[in-house]
């Protein structure tokens, strides 16, 4: 999500060098982009916590953390239509690349993990979980007994005199 969210701020940005008053549409939208940012930080933040409740404490922090989050982002709005210096649209502009970013992290995924020569993890059952690690279980003892025997009969194998 945040590469999604500077992405677009990048290119929101290149597109703001060609109009006036330069500086203040920047502050503007880095304004919007700065609190994309931390709404998208606090949304993890709120899920990651909610879900360690049972399912009706989870529904309730989940949403007020939802209504923490868009307070927050009015707030922020009315005070950039306060200051007469700042531009209320373009602070807008820099927290929808939240919901744009959202759309893009799909797409943004698959590049990553190519340019990157990477690969998701693929999903397993438990079943192939369980049965995995007894597998894995099973040579480690093999290993170990298999070390244990040949320990004390003469020279280490990559001696060269042996």
């Amino acid at each position: 999500m945040m590469t999604g969210i500077a992405g677009l701020g990048i290119l929101i940005q290149s597109v703001l060098l060609f109009f006036p008053d330069r500086l203040w549409h920047s502050v503007s939208l880095w304004i919007g982009l700065a609190t994309a940012v931390l709404a998208v930080l606090h949304s993890y933040r709120s899920l990651d916590r909610a879900l360690d409740y049972d399912e009706r404490t989870a529904q309730r922090r989940i949403y007020s953390g939802y209504l923490v989050r868009y307070f927050s982002v009015a707030a922020i709005l009315v005070l950039t239509c306060l200051i007469p210096q700042l531009h209320p649209l373009l602070t807008f502009a820099g927290v929808i690349t939240w919901k744009a970013a959202a759309y893009l992290q799909p797409f943004i995924h698959k590049f990553c993990n190519h340019y990157f020569h990477e690969t998701d993890p693929t999903p397993v059952t438990e079943e192939e979980y369980q049965a995995s690690l007894a597998r894995e279980r099973e040579e480690g003892a093999s290993s170990e007994a298999g070390s244990s025997a040949g320990a004390g009969e003469g020279a280490p194998v990559d001696d060269p005199a042996h």
